[in-house]
């Protein structure tokens, strides 16, 4: 019996690998290729990308959208919308409607968009 568990086991462990090795490995007869991994390049700027369209419009959030700001509650959220239109997302700092080192880690989740004319 502890003859048999062992072959399985074996059994088991080679087609898990041999299957491995097939999927990571070029496979011309098929025509087949490994999957290429993306560049570092190519996922900074994928993130980088995916970062710029969850920005968010400090002249037009809700105060719920302002709140998902990290360092953002709701007194602070209220005075962005008290103290709105803004012309750049500085004017948070500038104008002290949040103090420098909470505007230093929101300034990159943040953008200050001008309506178009």
């Amino acid at each position: 019996m502890k003859r048999l568990l062992s072959l399985a086991v074996t059994l088991a462990f080679t087609m898990i690998l041999s299957s491995t090795l097939i999927f990571a490995a070029d496979v011309p007869a098929t025509g087949m290729k490994a999957p290429a991994m993306p560049a570092a390049g190519e996922i900074k700027a994928k993130a980088a990308t995916a970062a710029k369209s969850e920005l968010v419009d400090i002249n037009t959030a809700t105060e719920d959208q302002l709140k998902t700001i990290p360092g953002i509650g709701d007194e602070y959220a209220k005075k962005i919308i008290a103290g709105r239109p803004y012309a750049k997302k500085d004017q948070l700092k500038s104008r002290k409607i949040v103090p420098a080192p909470v505007y230093e880690k929101i300034k990159g989740l943040i953008v200050a968009k001008q309506p178009k004319k």
